[in-house]
Formats: structure tokens, sequence, C-alpha cells
């Protein structure tokens, strides 16, 4: 072979194979070298809350001075794996903009109420709306977000995707604004406007931050979704989980114990 001929195609393609797995392991190695990282910063951590008395409930954020403390421990740099943390962090600003938008929605539907008296029920729905869903919201959707990621758990997956499904139906027909349910979206502003503009404005103004929480809930279920997918997580997992949760439960427990017990002397009597 002449120093002008090209090297031939076989020995081209091996060139590009090798290369291809050398990249494959580099990213193998930086993946292991980023979980041995993550391994000795939760270790670490985990030592300084030992050694300053354990977890304590931080949220909610309470004044000391109340008779009721925080009911849960949160802190996404602590419990959650980095390369997690930054979509953690959105959904919990998601919530915090939920909260938001309720609290707006119900500042106005008293604005529409007070410029036409017939709209009471749905002031007092949104009174309800804001003060059901800010917590259960919370506790029902984000709360297994938050144990999902923490704990690699695929039964708290499962948990936030069925809730969550249904928190983007509310937050349509939040958006919606159909008269009479508590919710200043298109229909109900369009109508409010008719009364008055001021009023039409602010409940505009708040149905796009529902028809912005629905799409935003749209794409970060999406995003969630796609990182369940690479976790390893699945239906199988859950059940598993569940199963070992229901059975390791105390109550469960001493439920069995209570009905193999009776059962066992309701035998023993028809014996005797």
């Amino acid at each position: 072979m002449s120093p002008t001929e090209e090297p031939p195609a076989y020995s081209q393609n091996q060139g590009q194979g090798q290369s291809r797995a050398a990249a494959e392991l580099l990213k193998r190695q930086e993946e292991l070298e980023r979980k041995a990282a993550e391994l000795d910063r939760r270790e670490r951590e985990m030592q300084t809350l030992s050694a300053s008395g354990g977890r304590k409930n931080n949220w909610p954020p309470l004044p000391e001075k109340l008779p009721v403390g925080p009911c849960f421990y949160h802190d996404i740099t602590v419990d959650i794996p980095v390369e997690f943390q930054k979509t953690v962090k959105i959904m919990y600003y998601l919530w915090m903009l939920h909260c938001g938008t309720l609290l707006a929605n119900m500042i106005g539907c008293l604005a529409w109420f007070c410029v036409d008296a017939a709209h009471g029920v749905d002031f007092g729905l949104s009174i309800l709306w804001f003060i059901l869903f800010t917590p259960c919201s919370f506790v029902c959707w984000y709360r297994p977000l938050y144990g999902a990621f923490r704990s690699d758990s695929s039964f708290r997956f499962f948990i936030f995707f069925f809730v969550y499904i249904c928190q983007f139906g509310v937050y349509v027909m939040q958006c919606i604004g159909i008269s009479g349910w508590g919710a200043s979206g298109w229909i109900s502003a369009l109508t409010g406007l008719n009364r008055s503009i001021p009023v039409g404005i602010i409940m505009i103004l708040i149905a796009a931050l529902f028809t912005s929480l629905a799409v935003m809930s749209l794409i970060m279920f999406k995003k969630v979704h796609a990182m369940y997918r690479t976790t390893g997580a699945s239906f199988e997992k859950a059940q598993q989980e569940f199963a070992t949760g229901v059975m390791s439960n105390k109550t469960v427990q001493t439920a069995a114990a209570n009905a193999a017990s009776k059962a066992a002397r309701g035998n023993f009597k028809e014996q005797i």
C-alpha cells in the first residue's frame, strides 16, 4: 500500500468503535465518581446531623412561640441527589406558585362579588379551594415526589403520577373558569369584564396564571416521567414496596395476629 492510499475501511470502523467504547467507559467512570461523591456528601451530612442531635422537622417554618411546630423535614440539598435537585426545586417553586394563584383567585372572586352580588358562591368556593388545596397539594403530590427522589421509591412515583394527573385536570377546569365553580378562569374573566373593566383585568391575569400552571405542570410531568424511566423504577417494584410497607406496619401486624388467634380459637372450639 502506497503512502497516498487511504487506509482500509475496516481499520476506520475499528478506530471509530474503539473511540465509542472509550467514550462510553469515560462516561461510566464519571457517573461512578459522581455517585461516590454524592454518597460521601450524604455521609458527611448525616454525621453532621447526628452530631447536632438528629433531623428535626423544619417545615413549615413557624415561630417557636406558637404551640404548633413544623410537621416535616424539608432540605433539598441534604435529601435529594445532586442530579435531581434542580427538578425538585422547580416543583417546589411550582407548588408555591400554585398557592399564590389560589390566593389571587380568592381576591379576584372577592372583587367579582363586590361588583356582582350574584357571585357570592364563587367567592365562598375560592376560600374553600385555597384552604383545602394548599395543604393537600403539598402532602398529596409534592411530598410523594420529594420522597420518591430521596429514596428512589417506585411506589411514591406512582402516587405522584396519579395525583398530579388529577391536579392537571383541576388546573384545566380552573383556567376554563365556569361560573359557580369558584375559579377566575377565562369564562368568568370575560363575564366580569362586562360588569367592570378593572375587575375583568384582574380576573384575566388570574386566568393567565391558571393557564401557565396547567402548561408548566404538563411540562414537568413529562420531565419527571422521563427521569423516572432512568431510575430503574417499575410497577413491580411499586407493588413490592407496597406489600413490604403494609406487612411491616405494626397496626397491620397486630390485626393479622388477632385474626389468626381468633381463627385458631374458633377451630379449637369446633374440635371440642
